[in-house]
């Protein structure tokens, strides 16, 4: 207003009014001149108001009605240039607003009378517009007469005038509403008290309402009266109105007042009351009007719809629902149906069209929508409006296809449906395609079975822009161009999916933020708050709980419908952009359904866009389920039913892809188009973002992906994405490059869709896993019984997915991992299987590389979790499934070993697990796991593992597949005994700590801990284990295993046995090594004794190994050696142990039973074993215990510990010196010392096993057959040399019948026979004289036992006899062999080599005994010379043996199998007899020895006089030398025997002397040649014997009458021998002649002559008392008888004779008298 009531603007509007009245008294001049005095008369008025006022212009205001006068008079001269001029200046005056009430009544009534004249009319329009615009001065009657001016002139003939007022008319209109809103806007403070008025009341008093309502109120009923053409109340004077100017007049006051009818009653009165029937009656033509129905059916001819009218009733019932619907809920319900109605096929198309148009404005409105929904279709008995207008939006479309083309008739739908690739090239060149110079432009269109509808592009997204809704210039219905409603139809679709989807996912995203934050304020600890905050809570909740109930009741009034067109829309779409709008429709429904969890719909949605993506009618159970559930439900629109339409797959697409189908059969190819691939994205897409809410629809879309990926041949590759495959691998499949290029972005897609799953929350994550693995049950039931490429679609993305959701894999791991392992793995589809296992492999590679938070190392129940799926692996017995599984452990252990922690039990398992049938390859893979944990693992592992390695290694020792790994492993076990032994007290530690804990849970628990060797303490039961394990490997049936596996246990015993408590050394000799024993021994007694080939392949078996016997035979021995050393080595920490005595025993029975085994190589091994265990120290006790223990010194207890059996602390040292050993006995707690006594009860059991096995292996065989066992030489001789060490420990109890047993044992071995095979090896040759080892060891034991007896006691020196007895029967040997049974053997020198007959059973051969008794005479000798004078010795005649032992081979002499035999023999004679004689004659009185003489004088006989003949061959000197042996013995008797004839029986004497009288005559040999007669004579013999028989007969000392006895025995014997002698010679001489007597003879007799002078000498000079008278008269006797030789021819014997004859001369005295005489004779 500043701009008005300035100075400046006054003073102007002051002139401009002068200048006004000035022109007007001018032009009134002449002709009228009362206007021109006023005029003049106003211009002093204005002058005189200018002068006095300072407020100018209220002044003017209170006087215009006189100031305006001038002008008004002007206007009623109607000359046209002064009404203009006054006109022109009252508009002045009405802008300045200097026009009082009462002027404005006056000018109206003015400008009416022109308006009646027709005058000045777009003038008189402004001033009226001016008027009313400017002021609020114009009311009630003048203003109703305004406005009915302006319709007046609305009605004139001019156009411009009609048209100027028709603009007038609504510019007045608005005014006045205007007017309405700024008195409300002044008057709001003042708070209006409404009368009370009842609520029914259906009118109000319009004097409650101000003047501008009033004025408004009165115009709208007035208004709403002409339309209805009825007579106006307020506007009186009104000649002529139209509808169609009404109705708009009514519709842009309902847009654009709507507060006015809102805020008064008395309007919203109007608005029930009038303006709603109104619009119902005027619609009433559209409703009953039929198109096509004709006239004469219907009883009363049918108003025609009339399209102004009709599309300005939609424009104002648009309005009414849009501004009004909470006033007018009924009648907008009555107006919506009618809406649904005129969609209706049968109504003209101009008025579908607009009613399309008018839906498309609600379908924008989504609050309004919502409104309709919670009025109508939530209320009980309501019209389901909401769910109507979708639904006839959808049969509204349906029905535009429908319709039946004229001019496409022949274009029918392919009906075959069939999915031949030729269909897609016969589809007909659609009227979409225009030629257009030999291009083609596609135009956007549907085409359905043959209806093709060109999409328009009509609107805006999200604003209705109707176009004939605004045609308000035309009268005839406008001809709708083809498409056009459609595209709106269509527009509407997509707009109320937008709305609605926009609408309630804004709320749903308020609603969740609220009650986050609100969960957020009640969890936080205000206590005065908490009250209010719950009650807040409560009514968030509550709300929340109605609009959901709104969201929903929305949603499911709209999808089917929605669904239903989409679905069809999208068949029929030929355009990308289109497609991918309906697409976006369908999606974004999809995923609100799942944002409320409505399943049913969102999995319809979701099944529309999985079958877009597939090609036609593809069997895709799945989807046909869901189809079948929806085309079930036909949904109706007011009464009529409309049944979805199935898509007709006939749309003109192009195609890209050709593939095929994945199905069970082989079936054809199927063929994919863009759109198809288009449909593809937008699943994708829809996972992408919406997966949260899939729920179980993952399934759907997940299938359908599967199938897509499937034709277009993509397979998965590294961590599951899926990558194109090669051709080769789908003969099939055909991509254009469009779609080549789209493929790696698909790919993508499809990767980045499951990397997204992180952002999944957990149920949803839940679904997608449950889905795909459904879906990949689904691919294993069709990969079942062929070998197609499996789908493994569901597997890759398994794998994926799991992958992506590593930070919480806990929740999905078990239904993954669990599904992968149960199912995938198994499968029989060897691709199927493999990548099961790939994506279960990958998975637990990926969890445990995964940084979770808390790391693995602190959440061991995850990392338990994620291992376990590996070790469940090992249920399956698929190789292929078996190797993944440990190349997986493998690389686990390269990346991730030092990290397992408690891992490690799974783990191993893995690889224990592997199991003897499972392949090579499997094995070794396995191996090379437990390789690496042995060689680097095992100090990063819980020690409570380590059992587990043992147990794994062990497990691998067995496997039969490969001798190598068995081997290694057992290499393998003993490193591992190395780390226990290293890292000892760690271990150790650990472990007890371990047992700790588990002990105090079996207490909880009230049960006890049980574990293998239990109460050992752990350390040592992990030794037990790996000991028990090593124990099974020694009895596998692979020779090569058991061997190393026993050198392995007895090493590691040995190298590390100090490092286990004292008490474990009982479990490790009962439970392993005697356990072990018992195993060996039963296995080598069954074992076979066929003989095998070869070792597999070319292998060559040595003859000693060539039978399971022999093999398991090294076994045995390999063992009893290993125990025994350990009995050996060990015994002072055995012998303390409670029952060492019964471990001794057993020890015992099982070198017995092995030295027992008809196996030379175990009997002979089980006696070292036996030697071994007899060479054992007793533990040092304290009277023993040198001052300072060797090699360490005194400080001993402090450096070792106290290592008895009771102390817990142990010394880790690897060494096991003497020293240590005292050291352990050096304790502070007393030793447990072993009595003597039980020492004792240990050896004498030896004994007693030595006693067993000597007997029962040196007895000789019942029967002999070829397949008698005979105890080979070695093993006898090992067992004979085991005596002395045992009896060293035994002598002190030695008694006579132990003696005898030793006897018999060494009888029985020196008898054995030995096999001709071995004899050369046992005695180079017979001749040489060699002791075999066996003779050496038999004499070797008895010289130890006759050392001992030598210096034990009296008691003791009994036993010499026994001893003398022994060796006496080993010198029979030499001429008498022993017996062996009744086995036959040969003489060693007749036996046979089996040179030739290889494999001829051997013979046994009798050894050469001579050496052997030969030695033993020596022994008989050299141990006689000791002891002669014993007791015992003399008492049991030992001597008369000795010779009558001696006798055999001296009587055989030359018969004897050896020469030396007798020579010895002699030999030994003399030596014994040289000490035994006088022991004899010692003892001559006690009669001891009395039976010995005759046994002596035969033995001299037998010798001297042998019944042998010498060999042939015997040299001369050979012959001379036996004759000096004879010559020896004689000189014997000369010298020890009869010079103490008085201690020797007589008749023994006798013997002797007939004997030297034998032996002094020359006994001839007949074989002897004529020139060795002389010597073979034995003259010297001859000669030693007359001599002593010539010595003794002149022995001068006779100093008893025995001595004198001896001689005259000799005289008599010698005179006679020669008297004898004589004779014969003398008798030869005679009948021999000429010829010379034999050489001999001669000699004899030369001899005898010799001697016979000799006598008579020696007669002579002896003491002539000492001779007696008989021995003279034989002596002179003889003369006659040597005078007969005189004759002799020989001057040898001659000159004897002479020599003879010449002493008989002292006999020849003369003859005495008688006294002389009987004296000298």
């Amino acid at each position: 207003m500043s701009g008005t009531s300035s100075p400046e603007a006054v003073k102007k509007l002051l002139e401009n009014m002068q200048g006004d009245l000035r022109g007007l008294s001018l032009e009134c001049r002449k002709k009228f001149p009362p206007v021109k005095e006023a005029a003049e008369s106003g211009i002093i008025k204005v002058k005189t108001i200018a002068a006095r006022n300072t407020d100018i212009l209220a002044a003017l205001k209170e006087n215009s009605s006189e100031v305006v006068q001038p002008f008004l008079m002007g206007c009623g001269t109607k000359e046209p240039k002064i009404t203009q001029l006054c006109l022109a200046a009252i508009q002045r005056l009405m802008s300045h607003e200097v026009v009082s009430e009462a002027a404005a009544g006056n000018i109206i009534n003015m400008l009416w009378q022109l308006m009646e004249n027709s005058l000045e009319e777009l003038k008189l329009l402004q001033t009226v517009l001016v008027l009313l615009t400017t002021n609020t001065v114009v009311h009630d009657e003048a203003l109703s007469k305004a406005i009915v001016l302006c319709f007046r002139l609305h009605f004139t003939k001019d156009n411009i005038t009609n048209n100027t007022a028709a603009a007038t008319v609504r510019q007045v209109v608005t005014v006045v509403f205007e007017r309405v809103v700024a008195e409300d806007e002044r008057y709001k403070d003042t708070i209006d008290q409404p009368v009370a008025v009842q609520g029914n009341s259906n009118r109000r008093s319009v004097s409650t309402l101000k003047p501008c309502a009033k004025d408004a109120y009165m115009l709208f009923q007035d208004l709403c009266q002409l339309v209805n053409a009825d007579a106006p109340y307020w506007l009186v004077g009104m000649t002529e109105m139209t509808r169609t100017f009404g109705l708009e007049l009514l519709e842009s006051v309902l847009n654009d007042f709507p507060q006015v009818f809102l805020q008064h009653q008395e309007f919203s009165f109007l608005l029930k009351e009038r303006v709603c029937p109104l619009v119902i009656k005027l619609f009433s033509p559209n409703i009953k009007f039929r198109q096509g129905s004709s006239t004469s059916s219907s009883p009363a001819p049918v108003e025609k719809p009339y399209f102004p009218i009709c599309m300005r009733l939609l424009r104002v019932v648009s309005v009414l629902i849009k501004q009004f619907y909470s006033l007018l809920v009924t009648e907008c319900e009555i107006f919506l149906s009618l809406l649904v109605k005129f969609l209706d096929a049968d109504k003209p198309q101009w008025l579908r069209a607009v009613a399309v148009e008018s839906i498309h404005r609600l379908c924008v409105q989504p609050q309004l929508l919502r409104s309709f929904c919670q009025s109508y279709d939530m209320k009980q008995h309501s019209t389901k409006v909401f769910r109507d207008i979708v639904n006839a939006l959808g049969s509204f479309i349906q029905s535009l296809f429908l319709v039946p083309s004229t001019g496409n008739t022949s274009a029918t739908p392919n009906q075959t449906g069939s999915n031949a690739s030729g269909n897609a090239g016969s589809a007909q060149t659609s009227p979409g395609v225009l030629g257009i110079g030999g291009g083609a432009t596609v135009l956007p269109a549907f085409e359905y079975r043959g209806t093709w509808i060109p999409i328009l592009n009509v609107t805006v997204q999200g604003s209705a822009k109707a176009t004939y809704l605004e045609m308000l210039d035309k009268v005839e219905p406008p001809t709708i161009p083809e498409g056009y409603a459609m595209s709106v139809a269509f527009h509407c679709l997509l707009d109320l999916v937008r709305g609605i989807t926009t609408m309630i996912e804004g709320e749903l995203g308020e609603a969740e933020t609220v009650s986050q934050t609100t969960a957020e304020t009640t969890s936080l600890p205000a206590q005065s708050s908490e009250q209010q905050d719950l009650q807040s809570v409560s009514d968030q909740s509550e709300k929340e709980l109605v609009s959901r109930a709104v969201w929903e009741e929305m949603v499911n009034a709209c999808w089917c419908g929605l669904l239903a067109a989409l679905s069809l829309l999208l068949d029929a779409s030929t355009d990308e952009a289109a497609t991918e709008n309906i697409l976006k429709a369908e999606l974004t429904m999809a995923a609100l359904c799942g944002r409320l969890g409505l399943v049913t719909s969102r999995d319809a949605f979701i099944t529309a866009i999985c079958k877009g993506s597939l090609p036609p009618h593809y069997a895709l159970t799945v989807l046909n389920s869901t189809t079948a559930a929806l085309s079930s439900k036909s949904y109706s629109i007011q009464g009529q039913n409309v049944q979805m339409i199935s898509p007709s797959s006939e749309s003109h697409q192009q195609v890209v892809a050709v593939g095929q189908p994945l199905a069970l059969q082989p079936q054809g190819t199927v063929m994919l188009t863009s759109k198809n691939i288009q449909c593809m994205r937008t699943l994708l897409n829809l996972a992408h973002c919406h997966g949260a809410v899939l729920g179980t629809s993952w399934q759907l879309v997940l299938a359908t992906l599967q199938h897509l990926v499937w034709i277009l041949g993509l397979k998965p590759g590294v961590g599951g994405a899926l990558k194109p495959g090669r051709a080769v691998e789908g003969p099939s499949t055909v991509l254009t490059t469009a779609v080549m290029t789209d493929l790696p972005v698909i790919s993508n897609i499809l990767s980045r869709l499951f990397e997204s799953s992180q952002y999944l929350d957990d149920v949803s994550l839940h679904h997608l896993i449950n889905a795909l693995c459904s879906l990949s049950l689904e691919a294993m039931d069709m990969a079942y019984g062929n070998n197609k490429e499996p789908s493994l679609f569901a597997v890759a993305k398994l794998l994926e997915t799991g992958l992506v959701n590593m930070h919480r894999i806990e929740i999905l791991w078990r239904p993954l991992t669990g599904h992968l392992l149960e199912k995938v793995c198994q499968h029989p589809n060897s691709r199927m299987r493999e990548w099961g296992a790939e994506a279960l492999t990958s998975l637990i590679k990926a969890g445990l590389t995964f940084s979770h938070d808390p790391p693995l190392s602190q959440n061991q129940r995850l990392q338990l979790l994620l291992l376990n799926p590996l070790k469940e692996l090992s249920n399956i017995s698929h190789p292929d499934i078996r190797i993944k599984q440990l190349e997986c452990v493998l690389q686990i252990l390269q990346s991730q070993g030092d990290s397992l922690g408690p891992g490690w039990p799974l783990v191993l398992g893995v690889m224990g697990a592997i199991r003897s049938d499972q392949g090579e390859s499997l094995i070794r893979t396995a191996f090379q796991c437990l390789q690496l944990v042995v060689t680097d693992f095992l100090p990063t592992m819980p020690c409570t593992c380590l059992q587990i390695v043992v147990e794994v290694a062990g497990s691998f020792g067995l496997h039969n597949q490969e001798l190598n790994i068995s081997l290694t492993s057992i290499g393998l076990l003993w490193n591992i005994s190395d780390y226990f032994f290293q890292r000892g007290e760690i271990i150790e530690k650990e472990l007890n700590k371990e047992e700790a804990v588990l002990q105090k849970q079996a207490e909880e628990k009230g049960v006890m801990l049980n574990r293998p060797f239990h109460p050992a303490s752990p350390f040592d039961c992990l030794w037990l284990c790996l000991y028990a394990k090593l124990g099974e490997l020694c009895v596998d049936p692979r020779p090569a295993v058991r061997k190393s596996a026993g050198q392995t246990l007895f090493s590691t015993i040995g190298a590390h046995g100090t490092l286990l408590q004292h008490s474990t050394w009982h479990t490790v000799i009962w439970k392993v090594l005697f356990h072990l024993l018992d195993r060996v021994r039963e296995s080598s007694t069954t074992a076979d004794k066929e003989k095998i080939e070869s070792g597999g392949g070319n292998i060559l078996i040595h003859h000693s190994r060539d039978t399971a016997e022999k093999q398991w035979a090294e076994t045995w021995v390999l063992t009893l050696a290993g125990v025994a050393r350990i009995f050996n080595t060990r015994r002072y920490l055995l012998q303390p142990l409670g029952d060492f005595s019964q471990a001794w025993d057993v020890l015992l029975d099982h070198i017995q039973s092995a030295a027992l085994s008809k196996n030379n190589e175990v009997s002979l091994a089980a006696l070292k074993s036996f030697q071994e265990i007899l060479q054992i120290v007793s533990p040092v006790r304290d009277s023993e215990k040198p001052d300072t223990p060797p090699a360490i010194n005194v400080s001993v207890p402090v450096v070792v510990g106290t290592t008895t059996a009771t102390s817990l602390g142990r010394s880790f040292m690897r060494t096991d010196s003497i020293g240590e050993r005292i050291g352990r006995y050096n304790g502070s707690e007393p030793p447990v010392i072993t009595d003597e006594i039980e020492d004792l009860n240990l050896w004498w059991a030896a004994w007693n096993s030595w006693y067993r096995i000597g007997s029962e292996s040196t007895r000789p065989p019942v029967t002999c057959d070829k397949l008698t066992f005979i105890p080979s030489q070695p093993f006898l001789t090992a067992l004979i040399q085991i005596f002395p060490a045992l009896y060293q420990h035994i002598k002190t109890g030695f008694s006579m019948d132990d003696l005898q047993k030793l006897g018999v044992i060494l009888h029985g071995a020196v008898s054995v026979p030995i096999s001709s095979d071995a004899s050369p090896f046992i005695l180079p040759s017979y001749t040489e004289a060699v002791l075999t080892s066996l003779q050496e060891a038999v004499l070797t034991a008895l010289d130890v036992l006759q050392k001992a007896i030598c210096v034990g006691s009296e008691s003791m020196q009994i036993m010499y006899p026994a001893i003398f007895d022994q060796l006496l029967a080993f010198v029979e040997f030499s001429c008498k062999p022993p017996q062996y049974g009744q086995l036959e053997t040969k003489h060693i020198a007749n036996a046979k080599y089996n040179q030739i007959q290889l494999f001829a059973p051997a013979e046994w051969v009798a050894l050469n005994y001579v050496p052997f008794a030969e030695r033993s005479l020596e022994v008989v000798v050299d141990l006689y010379q000791k002891t002669a004078c014993h007791k015992a010795v003399v008492t049991e005649k030992v001597l008369q043996n000795i010779i009558k032992t001696l006798r055999i081979p001296l009587s055989l002499k030359y018969s004897c199998p050896s020469e030396s035999t007798w020579k010895l023999a002699v030999s030994s004679l003399l030596k014994v007899l040289s000490i035994g004689l006088p022991v004899a004659r010692q003892h001559a009185s006690s009669g001891k020895f009395d039976s010995m003489w005759p046994e002596l004088a035969n033995t001299f006989e037998d010798f001297l006089f042998t019944k042998s003949t010498p060999p042939d061959n015997l040299s001369i000197q050979e012959f001379q030398k036996n004759e000096s042996i004879d010559v020896e013995v004689v000189q014997l008797i000369s010298t020890e025997i009869l010079p103490y004839a008085n201690f020797i029986p007589k008749e023994f004497v006798g013997q002797i002397m007939t004997m030297l009288n034998k032996g002094s005559i020359h006994s001839q040999s007949s074989s002897f040649t004529e020139a060795e007669i002389d010597i073979r004579m034995r003259e010297e013999f001859s000669k030693v014997c007359f001599e002593t028989l010539l010595q003794f007969s002149f022995s001068n000392k006779v100093t008893t009458p025995q001595e004198g006895y001896i001689s005259r025995m000799a005289l008599s014997v010698l005179l006679k021998r020669s008297q004898d002698v004589l004779h014969r010679y003398i008798e030869d001489e005679r009948l021999s002649g000429k010829c010379p007597l034999p050489r001999q003879q001669v000699t004899e007799i030369i001899f005898v002559l010799k001697a016979v002078s000799t006598l008579i000498d020696s007669l002579k000079k002896t003491q002539p008392e000492n001779v007696d008278a008989n021995t003279w008269a034989q002596v002179i006797a003889l003369y006659p008888t040597l005078v007969e030789c005189i004759t002799c021819s020989s001057s040898e014997v001659c000159s004897a004779l002479k020599e003879a004859l010449v002493p008989f001369k002292d006999f020849m005295h003369p003859p005495a008298s008688k006294d002389r005489q009987c004296y000298i004779l």
